[in-house]
């Protein structure tokens, strides 16, 4: 399974109580925009500057993290949800799952506004959780190519991923609507989201969780993404 589609996992007047919490919340979002490799790895001075690891694109969003999700909020009675983490696991192959040991990371929110994008990449977990919380009205489509690595070999398709980085590879296209819980296995899968063609904002939910406990994303990343370590 590299994708799995849940359509309308979220009731509608549920869906409608997160829009309006995560319109509410957009003030607190912290935006960047940050150039990196496909393999989210910084640039090798050893290699030419157009092989495919030295390539950088952009991503670009605005970010709120865990703590200011509220206590009551839907999103975050899903994720403490033991059913859910069963489904969850069921789905993976996981035995168990925890929440981060930081009080940033376990809930995201993200917002991507005209022209802003997550830029092709390999994620460096073994899959990831969102939820579409608002579809922009013209681009921000989550497209991906399997099978351009096999992290557990460390075969990489350095051709294959140039090809797409030129357009010359078309990627396939997950359709996502509002409401649509996503399972994601991106460390072998390149991915993106294009940028947002509209002034309808893209709003999505990440839902993170460990296969052990007691892991804190580094101050490092927390300063990156979210500008703050608590």
């Amino acid at each position: 399974m590299t994708v799995h589609l849940s359509p309308n996992f979220i009731p509608a007047d549920t869906l409608a109580q997160i829009q309006a919490e995560a319109h509410a919340a957009a003030d607190k979002a912290y935006f960047t925009a940050t150039p990196h490799s496909v393999f989210l790895t910084p640039p090798d001075p050893s290699l030419p500057p157009d092989q495919v690891r030295n390539r950088m694109v952009t991503s670009s969003k605005g970010c709120i993290c865990d703590d200011d999700v509220p206590a009551n909020s839907p999103l975050r009675a899903l994720y403490d949800s033991d059913e859910f983490r069963a489904f969850i696991m069921e789905q993976t192959g996981e035995t168990a799952l925890y929440s981060y040991a930081d009080p940033l990371s376990s809930i995201n929110v993200h917002y991507a506004e005209r022209g802003q994008e997550l830029g092709w990449h390999f994620d460096n977990s073994e899959f990831a959780i969102t939820l579409l919380i608002q579809k922009p009205d013209a681009g921000g489509r989550f497209e991906y190519v399997p099978g351009l690595r096999n992290s557990a070999t460390g075969e990489v398709d350095e051709e294959g991923i140039a090809a797409l980085l030129d357009g010359r590879l078309e990627p396939q296209v997950a359709e996502i609507e509002p409401g649509t819980l996503v399972l994601f296995r991106g460390r072998d899968a390149i991915h993106r989201v294009s940028p947002n063609e509209s002034d309808t904002t893209r709003i999505l939910a990440v839902l993170a969780y460990n296969s052990e406990p007691g892991i804190a994303l580094s101050e490092d990343a927390r300063m990156t993404f979210y500008g703050r370590l608590g």
